[in-house]
């Protein structure tokens, strides 16, 4: 009489035969390329960027040209403004332009100091958790425009970096139709390691809930290389480069 397999045994024979069958199939790749086989692991001296990378950097200037140029070659927008009073202007011409109704904010002192509500006044505009009661999901997917601090940007990938938290939520830049960005020149950094060190720095019970990198507009394709602007996210993005807080 045949005994029955235990569930670990019967597993452990599948395990078995799926080893032979992949020594068999790499065995097999190795003897068409007329090599052996690489069974140890292979020496990695170097680890992360070597040190001419760390010490790469760009002059202002140069990074603001940089982003601008890889901002807007991936579809978005990028304006080099001088203060927060002509990144007001410009939010709010562009508000009337897009003739947009409904805006959401973050809940952050510099972009209270645009003073949009007085702006515009035709226009509803909600700040994120100013009245924790208040789910700002639905705000955020009814925006118009939603407006965010940029925590960092990196010059060379043109990407800007937002940082979610209780009063900066990852929705008022994921789900408005536009999403405008305000940049310190300051935090506009070379490289994305420049950025990344402190995440490293920080440990990761310190980091945020949410950390976004955007390099433009939302893209999306299918198999056949469709591409579409703004399936998954905002289909419009200006990255406002402020010299002056």
């Amino acid at each position: 009489m045949t005994r029955q397999l235990s569930d670990q045994e019967w597993l452990a024979q599948l395990e078995v035969q799926s080893r032979k069958k992949q020594e068999s199939f790499i065995n097999g790749i190795a003897a068409k390329l007329n090599r052996p086989r690489v069974k140890e692991k292979p020496d990695h001296p170097y680890r992360g960027a070597p040190d001419f990378w760390h010490d790469f950097s760009w002059p202002l200037d140069q990074r603001i040209h940089q982003f601008k140029v890889h901002f807007e070659a991936a579809g978005g927008s990028v304006v080099h403004l001088a203060d927060l009073e002509e990144a007001k202007r410009f939010i709010v011409a562009t508000a009337r332009e897009l003739k947009a109704s409904t805006m959401l904010r973050q809940y952050q002192d510099i972009l209270a100091q645009l003073d949009l509500e007085d702006a515009l006044p035709d226009i509803d505009i909600s700040v994120w958790n100013d009245i924790r009661e208040t789910d700002y999901r639905f705000k955020a997917a009814e925006a118009d425009i939603g407006i965010v601090l940029a925590d960092y940007a990196a010059a060379y990938t043109g990407s800007m970096v937002v940082l979610s938290s209780k009063d900066t939520g990852r929705v008022v830049s994921l789900l408005p139709a536009v999403l405008m960005a305000i940049i310190p020149a300051e935090r506009l950094k070379t490289r994305l390691g420049e950025i990344l060190v402190d995440f490293d720095a920080a440990g990761g019970e310190n980091l945020p809930a949410g950390i976004h990198f955007i390099s433009g507009p939302s893209r999306s394709a299918d198999i056949e290389n469709d591409l579409t602007i703004g399936v998954h996210g905002p289909g419009i993005v200006y990255a406002l480069l402020v010299d002056h807080l």
